[in-house]
């Protein structure tokens, strides 16, 4: 900015040195001064979001994690609260990892997304093409992305029979689907219910047409390009190695405070479901995500109509709308669409909003998932907006 006010300056001398173009002196003067003004308000209103939104996170006190705000892809607002460890108090900063949980489900329908780019599949082939054996007729990959399949909660059948002491993975959960085929719970298409199931099977379609691990081809195709160094889809021991994570807390009133979430492995079935891929499971930093943020406005991962069609609603059967595209929640806001998801696990609330008509990023990660956090998330909404 100063390298461009220095040049119009000049120009600006030069100009009156030459008595014909005095004139276009003045105006690039009366430019350069509401050039000035503009860009001093700009910064004023920077320094009100941030006194904002820091007085916003004060007023809950025992709230742990790292907020992001960013606009066009540049920080304006990136700070942390709380501990990674509630325990050793180690402190909270910015370059914590937390577990992702649902907002995961976005890397999941993008590997989905490059394989029909390749011409590998197709969004209405009949999942049984891929996955066959399962006991569910009539549904597609266009189903599972958009969470209208119908199927059952692979999770609750795998609480109910799966030795606990045991690390299940995508296999061992559609076996037991086909083993136990609990019924569905409506015709594919008929409405939208929020569906790990799909999700999971997703990754293992992506497996079997891409002769590729799920891990690897997230690794290789989307983590490596965006240079986020920080993500992975980890393991409960990996997580347990890294130095900077921000291990889930969750609290326990009669106690009252809060204790590791993996304290209760039998409930955490992040624990038990551990090898599953899909649902969830990436881990990542607030940095990274907003690495990943500019990368999708590329082109480089997907083709833009593609991305596009991830960031519109789904017509059902009815002909009515679901606000739920390929991985992506959507809402209208004052400025424009919003493509954002939430996630939850034991100890972790998250959300990842991106104002795609406005270029403004929302990053919110909570390693105590404090009950609050739909009211932050909201008057952050609100002060980003404005």
């Amino acid at each position: 900015m100063r390298n461009v006010l220095l040049t119009a300056f000049k120009m600006y001398k030069s100009c009156l040195n030459r008595p014909k173009t005095r004139w276009a002196g003045v105006v690039i003067l009366a430019g350069l001064f509401l050039f000035s003004c503009k860009t001093s308000k700009k910064v004023t209103v920077t320094k009100d979001m941030k006194t904002r939104l820091d007085n916003l996170l004060a007023t809950v006190p025992d709230f742990s994690g790292v907020l992001l705000v960013a606009d066009q892809g540049k920080i304006v607002y990136h700070k942390a609260w709380g501990y990674r460890s509630f325990e050793t108090k180690e402190s909270m900063d910015t370059a914590s990892v937390f577990e992702l949980a649902s907002v995961s489900k976005q890397f999941t329908a993008l590997t989905i997304m490059q394989m029909k780019e390749a011409g590998k599949l197709s969004f209405d082939d009949p999942i049984d093409k891929y996955l066959p054996g399962l006991p569910y007729t009539g549904v597609t990959i266009r189903h599972l992305l958009t969470h209208t399949s119908g199927l059952p909660d692979y999770q609750e059948i795998m609480d109910k029979y799966w030795n606990k002491t045991k690390v299940a993975g995508n296999t061992d959960n559609i076996a037991y689907l086909i083993q136990y085929h609990p019924p569905r719970l409506f015709e594919p298409g008929e409405k939208y219910a929020y569906s790990n199931t799909g999700y999971m099977l997703l990754a293992s379609i992506t497996e079997k047409v891409s002769g590729q691990d799920f891990i690897t081809f997230c690794r290789t195709r989307f983590f490596g390009p965006a240079q986020m160094t920080q993500t992975d889809i980890r393991t409960v021991a990996e997580k347990k190695q890294l130095p900077n994570l921000a291990a889930g807390h969750i609290y326990v009133k009669e106690k009252q405070q809060y204790v590791p979430a993996d304290s209760f492995p039998q409930f955490n079935y992040a624990i038990w479901l551990g090898n599953r891929k899909g649902p969830g499971r990436v881990s990542s930093t607030s940095a990274d995500l907003l690495k990943w943020d500019r990368i999708l406005y590329s082109g480089k991962i997907v083709k833009p109509e593609t991305l596009l069609e991830a960031f519109s609603p789904t017509r059902l059967n009815d002909d009515s709308l679901s606000w739920y595209g390929f991985g992506w929640k959507i809402r209208q806001s004052k400025k424009g669409k919003v493509v954002w998801h939430n996630g939850d696990n034991p100890g972790y609330a998250t959300q990842f909003e991106r104002y795609i008509d406005a270029d403004k990023t929302i990053i919110l990660l909570s390693n105590n998932a404090h009950p609050k956090i739909p009211d932050i998330l909201q008057s952050v909404e609100a002060i980003v907006e404005e």
